[in-house]
């Protein structure tokens, strides 16, 4: 049986990995809201998992702002603040133009095509209402352009401040529009024609449209 060459490899996570991708997960589309207390035993339990992990996962989650943690007393998930998307998102915006314009020195036909694809399926997102799916496939969109510059750096600096983002769109209820759809075709444009100003640009305008939401 012929298997693609490209095909990606299962990553097994660690014990502490998965509980802190479950936890943040959580954290972030409400499953725990903000102010709610958090049982270390509860939530070994409810992840099949011993307390260290999730001991460990929670210090994590508290050096990334999502959990604020008492010694002695207790864990809670940190209250949302409407107005830090107003200093989430202008970081997030720049690291995320850089980005595009870091890939194009590394973009091939093969990720070109990976892009557009992605944004059918956000537009498809967009047109069935499905707000949910649509900030989901928004991100992996913008996740693919991060991985193609080759920099663990920005990779690192994106990935929380891009989780408390999604925090907010989820509380906010942040709708995407089509607006968007059209930033993204234009993003791959610019980046086919290796447009660097331009898709800069665009993409700033991508992330920085949300702003206008909160005056």
């Amino acid at each position: 049986m012929p298997i693609p060459s490209n095909h990606s490899k299962p990553v097994r996570l660690s014990a502490k990995e998965n509980a802190f991708n479950h936890l943040q997960q959580w954290i972030i589309d409400g499953t725990l809201l903000p102010g709610e207390k958090l049982n270390d035993t509860e939530l070994a339990n409810a992840l099949g998992t011993s307390r260290t992990p999730i001991r460990e996962s929670l210090q994590l989650l508290e050096a990334r702002g999502f959990v604020k943690m008492y010694p002695g007393k207790a864990t809670q998930v940190t209250e949302i603040e409407r107005d830090a998307i107003k200093d989430l998102l202008p970081p997030l915006a720049a690291l995320q133009s850089l980005s595009a314009e870091l890939a194009i020195d590394h973009l091939t036909e093969d990720q070109l095509t990976e892009l557009e694809n992605i944004n059918d399926r956000f537009a498809d997102a967009i047109h069935s209402n499905n707000g949910y799916a649509a900030l989901k496939v928004d991100e992996e969109f913008h996740q693919v352009i991060v991985d193609i510059t080759r920099n663990p750096y920005i990779k690192g600096v994106v990935e929380p401040l891009q989780a408390h983002v999604r925090r907010h769109y989820f509380h906010n209820s942040i709708i995407l529009t089509k607006e968007s759809i059209d930033d993204h075709k234009a993003i791959i444009t610019a980046m086919k024609h290796g447009n660097k100003e331009k898709v800069v640009a665009v993409m700033k305008e991508n992330w920085l449209r949300t702003l206008q939401k909160f005056g």
